[in-house]
């Protein structure tokens, strides 16, 4: 599952307008050289690795060892530690980081909140917290059929644990505690069909809870490739990006 998960962060990754929209993430970092930023559910490590390349003091934290093995080897280069820790115990000190990064990590949390009260735990007073993430009700996918089409995007949503975070990131954080909160949106978007390979997910979510048959889903799949090699392929994903900052004393 592993080898799976990477292959589909990657593929995402290397998704036009990705490579920027993590190097936002890091502007709202406001971290410099020698600053010590935590990157929870890194992954792969190239978050990691990428703040470590800014001169910041980066660690990954992931609850997966075979993560950790690929980012550790991925990040050779790099100046970078990783370290395996839950989201929600986080193995450091009260005010240990400058820092906090979470992409595409709270919607897999059933308590986002414990989450975002333990980032503010190993912040420092100053210190910025960044979260993005999507919201999986809100995958938008250009189809002939639409009311199939809403009900498999709604059925993959309904495995997510908190398919619903990203909205959240706001009420998150002030409730946390955190300042200076802001919230801004950008929309990825694939008109070249690169996303395709993930539709299969869908297609899968959709069976699993009964809401199309195999043949609908074929159809689909087929309507969504044939797209795709006609230049016609149209998916966008809103990106939730939220940042706030802990009260200094």
């Amino acid at each position: 599952m592993s080898s799976e998960l990477l292959a589909r962060l990657d593929l995402v990754d290397g998704l036009p307008g990705a490579g920027e929209l993590r190097e936002a993430t890091y502007e709202l970092l406001r971290c410099g050289p020698g600053d010590r930023v935590l990157d929870v559910g890194c992954g792969g490590g190239r978050a990691v690795a990428e703040l470590c390349a800014r001169g910041v003091r980066a660690v990954g934290a992931d609850l997966d060892p075979r993560m950790l093995a690929a980012a550790r080897t991925r990040g050779s280069a790099a100046p970078a530690e990783f370290v395996e820790a839950d989201v929600l115990r986080l193995p450091f000190a009260d005010g240990e980081f400058r820092g906090y990064r979470a992409d595409k990590v709270l919607h897999e949390l059933a308590d986002p909140a414990a989450a975002v009260a333990e980032a503010r735990r190993v912040l420092a007073p100053g210190g910025r917290i960044v979260l993005c993430g999507q919201d999986w009700d809100t995958i938008v996918l250009d189809s002939d059929s639409p009311a199939l089409t809403r009900a498999i995007v709604h059925a993959r949503a309904d495995t997510i644990a908190g398919p619903r975070a990203a909205r959240q990131y706001r009420t998150l954080l002030v409730d946390a505690g955190f300042t200076e909160v802001a919230v801004e949106v950008r929309t990825v978007v694939d008109t070249d069909g690169g996303f395709r390979p993930l539709l299969d997910g869908l297609a899968a979510a959709a069976r699993e809870a009964g809401v199309a048959t195999d043949a609908q889903l074929e159809a689909w799949l087929g309507e969504q490739s044939a797209r795709a090699g006609a230049g016609r392929f149209f998916l966008a994903v809103p990106i939730f990006v939220a940042s706030a900052t802990v009260r200094p004393q």
